[in-house]
């Protein structure tokens, strides 16, 4: 793993494929400005049923083209085995090393989960099909995915697909570190024993992170939440106060020995290299 100098970890970004061509160019100077941080590597996700897929492709090979190491999140869900036979041997032809490996999003309106259930049964397939070719990155949820039973239930199923091959884990974005080091503790009781890096979500408007927060089961604490709210339009004081925040997560978790960092970009620069550079001055 490459460590960034400054602030001793490594780190990970992440990316979604741009909609329009103004968009493409926009993301490809961002890119050049987190460079800068010398990222070990950087994930592209995709839309619900796979509708950007193409677009997920496309960046990857740009973001190689550029140098640098690139995963496609990969999701299951409606997939025959067949089709993610096709995919896994163009990612090869592509000379991608490492995968996000997902269930996915059921699409709306769609009647049947396909030849694959679980994350899980993703990864066994991609380990008989490919063996260690790829690194494979799955999803981690310290505070419960949000259709799981009960949190055991989602333990035993992270430890499944760690399991199937899986070698790393990235969390869902969280604000309360102790629910994350307490999934960490549980997960390696159950013999999941790999890195599990923490997903970090920089907050540069109040609504857009609480929707977000709401929308996938991540708790946004009280405190952070009426504070967020108490700022109404004022962005100034939204994104200072998100980069404090954010900042002081970071911290805590680097103070605790976290095995890396992986930032959810949004395709925008600015806060997490701010982010970055204040951990460097720490």
């Amino acid at each position: 793993m490459s460590t960034h100098p400054a602030i001793g970890l490594p780190l990970s970004l992440e990316f979604f494929p741009p909609k329009t061509e103004e968009g493409a160019t926009k993301l490809t100077a961002v890119r050049q400005q987190l460079y800068a941080l010398q990222p070990e590597f950087c994930s592209v996700t995709y839309g619900a049923g796979g509708s950007t897929q193409d677009g997920t492709l496309q960046t990857v090979q740009a973001i190689m083209a550029e140098g640098q190491e690139a995963a496609p999140h990969f999701s299951c869900i409606g997939a025959s085995r067949a089709s993610i036979r096709d995919k896994l041997a163009q990612f090869q032809a592509a000379g991608i090393k490492r995968i996000v490996a997902l269930r996915g999003d059921l699409p709306s309106g769609y009647g049947g989960f396909g030849e694959f259930r679980y994350a899980s049964d993703l990864v066994a397939f991609i380990r008989e099909e490919t063996g260690s070719h790829f690194h494979i990155e799955v999803g981690a949820y310290p505070e419960m995915h949000p259709q799981a039973r009960s949190p055991q239930d989602d333990l035993t199923a992270f430890a499944t697909k760690v399991k199937a091959g899986a070698n790393s884990a990235i969390t869902q974005m969280f604000f309360n570190t102790d629910a994350y080091f307490r999934f960490v503790d549980e997960a390696y009781a159950l013999g999941a024993d790999i890195h599990i890096v923490p997903g970090i979500m920089p907050i540069t408007n109040s609504s857009g992170i609480i929707r977000f927060a709401d929308n996938c089961g991540a708790e946004i604490p009280r405190w952070m939440r009426l504070r967020l709210q108490s700022f109404g339009d004022d962005t100034a004081s939204i994104k200072a106060f998100g980069l404090d925040v954010i900042t002081d997560l970071c911290d805590q978790l680097r103070t605790a020995g976290v095995p890396a960092l992986h930032f959810y970009t949004m395709n925008q620069s600015a806060a997490v290299l701010e982010i970055c550079q204040r951990l460097g001055g720490r």
